[in-house]
């Protein structure tokens, strides 16, 4: 294919476009509820007493691992430490994790006589009826990796797979619902999934960080932001390390934070962080106090011990760490080491943390209003409360919120609404905004999906970054695509991106061989097409790109207008600025240089640095309706031809 020229106008306009930045990250959405949403009499219909709404259940065994949550999980083909146990009486299982860890392999390799073959493994498994070969097997004829591709196939074994308890398929099917607007069955898988999910978290805090990191910052290698994110190699981390053995007690501090949650691509392990924190202790920091209370009533690397847990809690609240109230009302609750439940203490509690600003503690606020413990049900300040909760993030939150929506209680059923729309109006006295996700949540499928996006099934997302840093392209395209069919959109951009920026190194692989530049083009449209649904502004910028210069297509300004119209409704600065210089120039769009004025003033509103460029652009267009006939603008019209049969 021969190289295309970028254009967005000959000579001067190559530079405007250059000064106008491309949108990097998507735009946070506020999100606010209005009264419409409120039900007339929301305490007619409280919810019963079922555990459906027991929001302070047993956590589970210390020992619980994610992949009881997660049935299927690539983990024992991608964490050595897990290979040893892996092995299996079942000759099935043993033929669908060879398969898995030849197909990781060959994808590293860009072999693709081995990805033919663990094709071929993964086949035969999920012939005999094994759920999680057939969930493989799915995401193979999707890609159409080793086999055709074949929706209607992938479609098959996914539901099959999902039947027999396989979470990643559910994940899956809820996305493909989710996308055909099949809210009634996008609803309940995604509200099983986000039950699990939450099964996986802690118990206060926030669940262990799967930070979803985009390798990319526009159409380059997002530098700074992967530096953060090499885990042990990491200078940072050596370097707190170092300050840590020396004996500096933020240090220690951070050197638990790093192992308790597993950030910045460290692996969890909270035999590390019991060390750290218990240094850290007896060197003073109060902030550790706090976080011992929850190990100890967790059991997390410790034996459980809810004694040890109160007397913690109890030292770091005497240090006005309110959050440690959360812990102190949840055992009051439970009457764990503490002599009997109770739940007026318990309130106390939460209140102390919800006054200040604790989410955690608007939360339990809400749980014991809905279920009216220790106080007269309340369904209407459980909704504030959770809504106060949600829009601080808090998972358990988004969660009672969205049950909320799906079954009508103290808030009108709603299970579908458009994310370029939010709700603009005020609950009661009280303005909700959230910033979540970069996407705008405001019903209960979309609130269940981002809960179930924080499953350990997220964890795919961990291992495609660490193979990403080191150099493994070809298995973090992989991984990625993995996650993209689930329905992340940052796996989907971050796929994409590989896709066109590493081209063959690439090492993507189609039916039969490497991919062919047309079918790597296609796959990364079609991954661009998905994350922009999402709400990626870049990923629509790309698409219209895409048909504009021909990449990878053939050329369709009117494509390429869509596009940037999708992209535009984002309020994406680039894309207005595009759809002006089409509507200037005719191409896709009416010839129209009223519209294009229109569009050039509306992306230096949404982006001051688009002022420049719009500057010059609104200087040109002038002369064009002043000077119609002059030389400039015939040598312009020259240029642009020029340009256009040179691309």
């Amino acid at each position: 294919m021969p190289r295309r020229t970028r254009l967005s106008a000959p000579s001067l306009f190559l530079i405007l476009i250059a000064l106008l930045p491309i949108a990097s990250a998507l735009r946070p959405i506020v999100l606010v509820l209005t009264s419409e949403d409120l039900k007339d009499s929301p305490d007619s219909d409280p919810p019963d007493d079922s555990p459906e709404w027991d929001e302070f259940g047993d956590p589970g065994p210390a020992s619980a691992s994610d992949d009881d949550h997660d049935p299927g999980s690539w983990r024992p083909a991608l964490e050595l430490s897990t290979s040893s146990n892996s092995s299996s009486d079942d000759p099935h299982e043993a033929l669908y994790l060879s398969g898995i860890r030849t197909m990781i392999s060959a994808a590293s390799s860009g072999d693709p006589a081995a990805m033919d073959s663990a094709a071929s493994d993964i086949e035969a498994a999920a012939s005999a009826g094994h759920s999680n070969a057939q969930s493989a097997l799915a995401f193979l004829f999707s890609v159409g990796l080793g086999r055709p591709q074949s929706r209607t196939k992938s479609y098959l074994y996914h539901h099959f797979a999902a039947d027999a308890g396989n979470m990643q398929s559910k994940m899956v099917l809820a996305y493909t619902y989710f996308r055909q607007d099949l809210y009634d069955k996008a609803v309940k898988l995604y509200a099983e999934l986000a039950e699990a999910a939450l099964a996986s978290f802690l118990i206060s805090k926030e669940p262990p960080v799967m930070e979803p990191v985009r390798i990319h910052s526009g159409t380059e290698e997002n530098k700074e932001g992967l530096r953060k994110y090499r885990g042990e190699d990491n200078e940072d981390f050596h370097i707190t390390e170092y300050q840590a053995h020396k004996g500096n007690a933020v240090a220690m501090y951070r050197m638990g934070l790093l192992y308790y949650y597993g950030l910045r691509g460290v692996r969890r392990d909270y035999a590390k962080a019991v060390y750290w924190f218990s240094k850290a202790v007896e060197k003073g920091d109060p902030r550790v106090m706090e976080l011992l209370g929850e190990i100890y009533a967790r059991g997390a690397g410790v034996e459980r011990n809810y004694t040890k847990a109160f007397e913690w809690l109890t030292l770091a609240s005497r240090q006005q760490y309110y959050s440690a109230y959360n812990g102190l009302g949840y055992l009051h609750v439970k009457g764990y080491g503490v002599e009997k439940k109770n739940f007026t203490k318990a309130r106390e509690y939460f209140e102390k943390a919800a006054e200040n600003k604790e989410p955690g503690g608007h939360y339990n606020l809400g749980v014991l209003y809905l279920k009216g413990m220790g106080v007269k049900k309340d369904i209407t300040s459980a909704c504030k409360h959770f809504l106060t909760a949600a829009n601080a993030g808090q998972p358990k939150a988004l969660y009672q919120v969205a049950k909320m929506f799906q079954k009508g209680i103290g808030l009108k059923k709603n299970l579908q609404m458009s994310q370029t729309k939010c709700f603009e109006a005020r609950f009661a006295d009280l303005l909700l905004e959230s910033v979540l996700a970069d996407r705008c949540y405001g019903s209960a499928t979309l609130l269940y999906k981002t809960v179930a996006e924080r499953g350990p099934w997220s964890a795919l997302s961990r291992w495609a970054l660490e193979s990403y840093l080191k150099g493994d392209v070809g298995k973090a395209l992989l991984l990625y695509s993995r996650m993209a069919e689930l329905g992340y959109e940052v796996a989907q951009s971050n796929a994409a991106w590989i896709l066109d920026k590493y081209g063959e190194q690439s090492m993507c692989m189609g039916e039969s061989g490497l991919c062919t530049d047309t079918e790597r083009h296609l796959h990364a449209h079609s991954l661009w097409w998905q994350a922009s649904e999402q709400g990626n502004e870049h990923a629509a910028l790309l698409i219209g790109d895409a048909y504009y210069y021909g990449r990878g297509t053939e050329r369709d300004y009117e494509r390429a207008a869509e596009a940037y119209m999708h992209a535009q409704s984002q309020s994406n600065a680039q894309a207005m600025f595009n759809l002006g210089y089409m509507h200037e120039h005719g191409q896709g769009l009416p010839f129209d240089l009223h519209l294009a004025k229109r569009y050039y003033d509306q992306a230096v509103e949404v982006d001051a640095a688009a002022k420049l460029p719009v500057l010059l652009a609104l200087t040109s267009l002038w002369i064009r309706k002043n000077y119609a006939d002059s030389f400039l603008v015939k040598l312009r019209l020259a240029l642009d031809l020029h340009v256009v049969c040179e691309s």
